[in-house]
C-alpha cells in the first residue's frame, strides 16, 4: 500500500471568471485524490502590482497518494491547463495553485519548500485556511487560526457572486 499524504493547497485567480476557475481547479484536484475540505471563496486585494483586479482565493485539503514534489508538478500542470502565464511576478493570473503544507513533511529542495515560505504574511491564505483547519499546527507558523488572527482580515471579504 502506498503512503497517503494530506496536502493543503491554496487557490487563487483574478482573470476571467475567478470563482469559476477555482471551482474548475477543485474538480481537477479531485482527480489527484480525495478533497477532504474546501474553504469559502474570499475576495482579496492583489499582493503584487495594484493595477490589477481583485483576487478570488480559497484553500482546500486533498488526501492523495502523490508525493509532494510530484504533486507540485501536477499543480503546475493544472495551472498551465488553465492558461497560466508566468510573465510578471505577483501579476494577474488565470489560476494559481500553491502547495502550502503537507502534513508530516518538511522539505527544502530546489523544486519545493514545505511549508510554503510565504504563508505567515498572507491573510488571503490564512483566513480561508483557518475556516477548514483551525487547529492545524504548521512547522514555523504554529496553529493556523492563531496565525490568521495575528494578520487579521484587512483587505479580505467573502466572495459574493
Amino acid at each position: 500500500m502506498s503512503p497517503r499524504f494530506r496536502a493543503h493547497i491554496g487557490l487563487g485567480a483574478n482573470l476571467g471568471d475567478p470563482p469559476a476557475q477555482l471551482r474548475w481547479a477543485l474538480a481537477r484536484l479531485e482527480q489527484l485524490g480525495r478533497l477532504l475540505a474546501q474553504s469559502p471563496l474570499y475576495r482579496s486585494l492583489p499582493m503584487g502590482p495594484s493595477e490589477q483586479p481583485d483576487f478570488c482565493n480559497a484553500v482546500c485539503i486533498l488526501d492523495t497518494d502523490i508525493p509532494p514534489e510530484a504533486l507540485m508538478q501536477a499543480l503546475l500542470a493544472i495551472e498551465r491547463e488553465a492558461g497560466r502565464v508566468r510573465d510578471v511576478k505577483w501579476g494577474p493570473r488565470t489560476l494559481d495553485l500553491d502547495l502550502l503544507h503537507v502534513e508530516g513533511v518538511v522539505l527544502d529542495s530546489a523544486a519545493l519548500r514545505l511549508p510554503h515560505p510565504g504563508i505567515a504574511q498572507r491573510n488571503f491564505v490564512l483566513q480561508p485556511w483557518a475556516q477548514i483547519a483551525p487547529d492545524l499546527v504548521v512547522p514555523g507558523l504554529g496553529r493556523v487560526d492563531l496565525a490568521a488572527g495575528r494578520l487579521g482580515e484587512a483587505g479580505l471579504q467573502l466572495w459574493r457572486e
